[in-house]
């Protein structure tokens, strides 16, 4: 398969695998990476100027290019990541979720391709004059943090209308039929989260995956519950998609007493150690209910190259 992604990127599979803080480290970017696709490594918001760079040196082990994704409201506390990332020989920044544009400007002057996951059509404008090099259409169904509002397809086909520059999608995209799916829509590529979550490269936990094979198709829920009990400072647009557990049920519409009772704060914090996901949250995207094993990323990457035989049923 070869499009505008592949070419510009050096890489023989039109797929990124997206950036996710506590799952996708450097050995899973370089696994992707090595596979065909393209690795990155989410970089979280306590990140420091060493972790970056040695992740960095790990995802770039195996020759292939890799990118780095970042949060921009934590930049806006610690701008010190980003400069660690200037410094390595990433091949594409993301930056997203906040003020992206002073950031971005910063990478792509240092020479790096820049990107940003958008969830509406004025976003996709904002990045486009931000001057990326790609813009990821983040639909709904995607997993972890980002809009609740236009759901993949929709979001893809407007983005296209709306900025001229090449287009990426995101959300609910977990195998090759969804990567075919996209592509005919005029996408230059799939930005993948999901389908990874399951792969022993990660630094998922175990009792997590299997929560995650056991997933049906309803079993995601949007909102900020978890966000509150983490006191993660993400900006109110961007909540989470995650599985549902007992937890979301008993606080979801009553955040503001969740923000305020130490005691539910703090039966969080000890599920969170203890690996009780009856109470810590599993972020993940609706293609969470394809996911039947633990398995290789090298394997996850061959199985979306298949999109390239894909033919109508």
């Amino acid at each position: 398969m070869s499009t505008w992604l592949t070419d510009t990127l050096g890489i023989e599979v039109p797929l990124v695998q997206a950036p996710m803080a506590r799952v996708s480290e450097g050995v899973m970017a370089a696994a992707v990476s090595a596979a065909g696709g393209l690795g990155m490594v989410g970089v979280g918001p306590t990140a420091s100027r060493e972790w970056v760079h040695e992740q960095a040196r790990t995802a770039g082990g195996a020759g292939a290019p890799y990118g780095l994704g970042f949060m921009a409201w934590a930049l806006e506390r610690d701008p010190r990541p980003l400069e660690a990332a200037l410094e390595t020989d990433t091949a594409l920044v993301s930056v997203s979720f906040g003020a992206f544009e002073e950031p971005l400007r910063r990478a792509k002057a240092a020479g790096k391709l820049v990107t940003t996951q958008v969830g509406n059509v004025a976003e996709a404008r904002r990045a486009e004059q931000a001057g990326v090099d790609l813009v990821v259409a983040r639909g709904r169904e995607a997993g972890g943090h980002g809009r609740d509002e236009v759901s993949t397809l929709p979001l893809l086909q407007l983005v296209r209308a709306a900025a001229d520059v090449p287009v990426v999608a995101a959300g609910g995209i977990a195998n090759a039929d969804g990567l075919a799916a996209v592509l005919a829509g005029g996408a230059v590529g799939a930005w993948v989260g999901t389908a990874f979550l399951c792969c022993r490269e990660s630094v998922f936990p175990a009792a997590a995956r299997q929560r995650l094979i056991a997933a049906d198709d309803t079993a995601t829920v949007y909102g900020r519950v978890f966000d509150v009990a983490q006191r993660a400072p993400w900006p109110r647009e961007y909540g989470g998609r995650a599985l549902r557990n007992r937890f979301f049920d008993e606080w979801v519409g009553h955040e503001d007493e969740l923000e305020a009772d130490t005691e539910a704060l703090a039966r969080y914090d000890a599920a969170a150690r203890e690996g009780d996901f009856d109470v810590a949250v599993v972020y993940a995207g609706q293609g969470a209910a394809l996911l039947t094993e633990e398995t290789a990323a090298a394997d996850v990457v061959a199985s979306f190259a298949r999109a390239g035989t894909v033919t109508p049923g």
